[in-house]
C-alpha cells in the first residue's frame, strides 16, 4: 500500500488501473513520472473515458468522451506512459463484477506487470473533504480480485487463454492513496512533471492551479512518513 514519498526498487513492467481520466496523475502521477524517468515501461488501463464528469448543461457524453480521451493520452506523454487502453465501461456506473474483473485479467495477462498500482476500495472517504467516488471503490475491488485470483488461475476466465493470454502472477501491488500507507515514494525530482500532466486535463482543471493543493498533500504525505520513521 502506498503513497506519494522511498524505499522500493523501480519495477520493469508496471500496469496503472483507474477509474477515469486524471485518476493516475492526481494520485499517483509523480511516482509514474519517476518511474518512467527510470526506464519503466508503463501502461494505463482506465475503466472509463469519463463521460459524466462535466456541469457544462450543452456537453454530450460522446463529446466528453473524446475530450477527456485525448486529455488523458496528453497527460500521459507527459508522464512517459506508453500506452492507454480504455476498457470501454461507463463512466458513474461501474460495478466489481465478473465483467469488470475480467477486463482488468485481460489486461493482467496481456501487458504482464512486474507492479500495478490501483485504487483502493476501503478508502470511502478522507477525513471531512472528500467523499470517495464510487467507481473508484468499484475499481479498485475489481482490480484485487483480478491480480489475485482471477490472472493466475488458468481455469479462471478460460477464453482468455482462447485469445492467447496465459496466466501471470503479478509480484508488487500498490494502492494508490491507501487509508493505512506502508510504503512512500519521494517524487521531488517529478512533481512538476505531475503538476504538467494534471493541467492537461483541461476539461477538469479549467482555471484552478492543481499546484498548491498537489503541494499540500505531497508535504502531509512526508509528514506522515516521517512520523512512521519509513526509511529513505
Amino acid at each position: 500500500m502506498s503513497q506519494e514519498l522511498e524505499s522500493t526498487n523501480t519495477p520493469r513492467r508496471v500496469l496503472v488501473v483507474m477509474a477515469h481520466p486524471d485518476d493516475a496523475e492526481f494520485i499517483c502521477g509523480g511516482t509514474i513520472a519517476k518511474w518512467a524517468a527510470a526506464g519503466s515501461h508503463i501502461v494505463f488501463a482506465l475503466g472509463t473515458r469519463g463521460d459524466k464528469g462535466s456541469s457544462d448543461p450543452d456537453m454530450s457524453s460522446e463529446r466528453l468522451m473524446e475530450i477527456r480521451e485525448r486529455e488523458q493520452h496528453d497527460a500521459a506523454r507527459a508522464l512517459g506512459v506508453k500506452e492507454v487502453e480504455f476498457l470501454g465501461f461507463r463512466d458513474a456506473e461501474l460495478v466489481a463484477d465478473l465483467q469488470l474483473r475480467e477486463a482488468i485479467t485481460r489486461a493482467i495477462r496481456k501487458h504482464r506487470p512486474d507492479a500495478l498500482i490501483c485504487q483502493d476500495p476501503t478508502a470511502r472517504w478522507s477525513g471531512q473533504d472528500y467523499i470517495q467516488h464510487p467507481d473508484h471503490l468499484a475499481m479498485g475491488e475489481a482490480a484485487l480480485a483480478a491480480v489475485f485470483p482471477s490472472a493466475r488461475d488458468p481455469l479462471t476466465f478460460p477464453q482468455l487463454l482462447a485469445e492467447g493470454l496465459q496466466p501471470h502472477k503479478t509480484p508488487e501491488v500498490y494502492l494508490a492513496a491507501a487509508r493505512e500507507s506502508d510504503v512512500w515514494i519521494d517524487i521531488s525530482d517529478a512533481f512538476e512533471t505531475k503538476i504538467a500532466a494534471l493541467k492537461a486535463h483541461k476539461s477538469q482543471m479549467k482555471d484552478w492551479d492543481p499546484g498548491p493543493e498537489m503541494r499540500r498533500w505531497g508535504e502531509d504525505n512526508a509528514a506522515a512518513a516521517r512520523f512512521q520513521r519509513f526509511p529513505g
